[in-house]
């Protein structure tokens, strides 16, 4: 019942995006956009001088190393994403699965053109799920590791403590977030504030750390180091993390607040504090093992490290947030089975929380801290999933630019090349590391991906089973009413996934209960490729018996579908009156059998099969008042 689909010639909601002075919502923005990139000074300069990659820390070994940083952040944060991919977006939305939906109008939806989109925009949600695992895990570690700085002989306090801050965030997530999300901007306007003054004090003390702006000090440490210099692009790349987040939460605030919070506070402000950490590691080689730390003035590292840690609590709020939100239009767009979704906001549409996925996420991150002890172990393996999730990005922007933007095939080339050829040095850059770490996200990457392609085909399978044994409509229904059985009061709503058959379960009501309601409603939800649906044009309807109607509703990809609302709606717009005490849903209750048809795994039909017998109830995703469902089930072999 919630395939995608086309974009009809239907009324849409352009966006969902607060409104607001444009200060307000960079303050916003600030608070939920940039915590992940901006928490990224606390390791990435340390990691790129890391022992084992055997570069010494010379003076043009720091200016080479601050070079290729800067140009990293100017070409794929400014350039890329702030300036070119955010301009590819599907009405206000961005992120892999808005770009996937956008993509796929170039192609019709059965085609093979149309699987490779969708697969792609799969493998990019599942890397960003292992994003979402290891982001809070390096954070949150990384700042609570300025204690072994600020308080000597507490390292052994480092897990602790940070277990019990991830722990106690899951578990906060079940009540929303709201009221958090009010001190997000202030909180990150002082640490970027923070981050641009001790860069600064520091840039001060050896001003001649400037000059690595220069691209040519790159060009010459990489022609001095070839094979090392290799192997730090893939801790150089630690300073982008984050970046794709600027693409999919522009949804909430806009490009604009969030291009201007970018080019005006974050980028000044983290450029200057890298720059600062080289000009510490110019006086002082010896503070590379926690260059961020010893730019503080030692009366302040104390509190420095409380606002570190707030600041990566927030970054990791972010992406578990991001996860939910990202989760919620998987389950729409029919790549992962249906969840329980609870809204924690009546007022603003998209934050929600998904029990299952909160779970699992904080027993993976408590897995990885466990595992991995500390951020430096854990740098290697952050790099694969973002930059698997860029090149998909990159990809995918490219369809939309030669077949919705229309621009010359030499322009796309050179633009989509451009920007590629920097993704996979990136990316083939931290694939070196799978030893050390790079396993992990690659396997967590797979397992889901698994996952989601044996549900997105199994479904597939289950739709086209069920249309082989199906019994058309319309003749039905004309041979039905030419002999029609007793027809008793109320309403009868059946919810069905095509609307050219008979539902399952009102074929199993005729045959047991051998009555029809005086008024059958045939109700089909549309999920279209759109993030929202006006709710001028959300409904249509179509007489298709004696007070019997077929009624459509569309959604969003980014919304949830309700059923009282859609009642709420057909009464209002439609002049169907509907009484709820009067009115009963028949859903029907597929039980998928695993049969030795060719096509198809066993496994994997098992698989498919406890997932779909796992996946929430049909009235509880739909928000059905349970005393007013009727669920007739039929066995399908698949």
């Amino acid at each position: 019942m919630n395939t995608l689909h086309s974009t009809p010639e239907m009324r849409v909601s352009d966006s969902q995006h607060p409104v607001g002075p444009l200060r307000s919502l960079m303050l916003a923005a600030i608070g939920v956009v940039f915590g992940d990139i901006g928490t990224s000074p606390l390791y990435a300069i340390k990691e790129c001088f890391n022992p084992h990659h055997g570069i010494a820390v010379t003076p043009a070994a720091v200016l080479g190393v601050l070079s290729m940083l800067f140009w990293a952040i100017v070409i794929v944060v400014a350039l890329k994403y702030i300036l070119f991919v955010m301009s590819a977006n599907n009405k206000g939305e961005g992120g892999v699965l808005a770009l996937m939906a956008l993509a796929l109008r170039t192609t019709r939806i059965n085609s093979r053109r149309a699987l490779l989109y969708i697969m792609l925009g799969m493998l990019g949600a599942c890397m960003f799920y292992g994003d979402a695992v290891i982001t809070p895990a390096i954070s949150v570690l990384s700042a609570v590791e300025g204690l072994e700085v600020a308080l000597p002989g507490t390292a052994s306090y480092v897990l602790p403590i940070t277990l019990v801050i991830l722990i106690a965030l899951f578990f906060i997530q079940r009540s929303g977030t709201a009221w958090v999300g009010k001190l997000f901007g202030p909180i990150m306007l002082i640490w970027f504030a923070v981050l641009g003054v001790i860069g600064v004090m520091n840039i001060l003390e050896a001003p001649e750390i400037l000059v690595a702006i220069n691209p040519m000090y790159a060009y010459a440490f990489i022609h001095e180091h070839a094979v090392q210099s290799f192997i730090v692009l893939g801790s150089v790349f630690l300073v982008l993390t984050g970046a794709e987040a600027l693409y999919a939460d522009m949804g909430h605030f806009g490009a604009s607040p969030i291009r201007r919070a970018w080019f005006f506070l974050v980028m000044p402000t983290l450029v200057l504090n890298y720059f600062g950490q080289g000009a510490l590691i110019l006086l002082h080689p010896s503070t590379i093992a926690h260059p961020f730390y010893h730019m503080v003035p030692e009366a302040f590292r104390l509190p420095m490290v409380l606002l570190a840690t707030l600041a990566t609590v927030i970054a990791s709020q972010a992406v578990i947030s991001g996860a939910f939100s990202l989760t919620s239009q998987a389950i729409l767009l029919g790549f992962v089975p249906r969840m329980r979704i609870h809204h924690t906001s009546e007022s603003a549409i998209g934050q929600v929380y998904i029990p299952v996925v909160n779970w699992m996420l904080l027993a993976l991150v408590v897995f990885v801290v466990i595992g991995f002890k500390k951020s430096e172990h854990l740098a290697a393996a952050y790099g694969i999933a973002v930059t698997t999730t860029m090149v998909i990005t990159t990809l995918l922007a490219g369809v939309v630019m030669r077949s919705l933007w229309k621009w010359h095939p030499a322009l796309v080339a050179l633009v989509s090349f451009g920007f590629l050829a920097v993704d996979v040095a990136f990316f083939c850059a931290n694939l070196i590391k799978i030893r050390e770490g790079g396993w992990f996200p690659l396997l967590l990457g797979g397992v889901t991906f698994l996952l989601l392609a044996t549900w997105y085909s199994g479904q597939k399978l289950l739709r086209q089973r069920t249309h082989e044994q199906g019994t058309p409509l319309k003749p039905f229904l004309h041979s039905l009413l030419a002999h029609p059985p007793h027809r008793v009061e109320g309403t009868a709503v059946f919810l069905t996934g095509n609307v050219r058959h008979v539902p399952i379960a009102m074929l199993h009501n005729l045959k047991h209960n051998r009555v029809l309601h005086k008024r059958v409603i045939f109700l089909k939800f549309s999920i279209w490729d759109v993030p929202y649906v006006d709710d001028v044009g959300r409904l249509t309807t179509k007489q298709v018996g004696e007070n019997i109607y077929l009624l459509r509703a569309a959604f969003g990809f980014k919304e949830t579908p309700d059923v009282q609302r859609v009642l709420k709606l057909a009464k209002q717009q439609l002049m169907m009156p509907f009484d709820l005490m009067d009115t009963s849903f028949f859903l029907s209750r597929d039980t998928p059998i695993p049969t030795q048809r060719v096509g198809w795994f066993r496994w994997r039909q098992y698989l498919f099969a406890w997932m779909y017998q796992n996946a929430a109830r049909p009235s509880d995703f739909f928000q059905i008042p349970s005393n007013r469902v009727v669920e007739l089930g039929a066995k399908v072999e698949i």
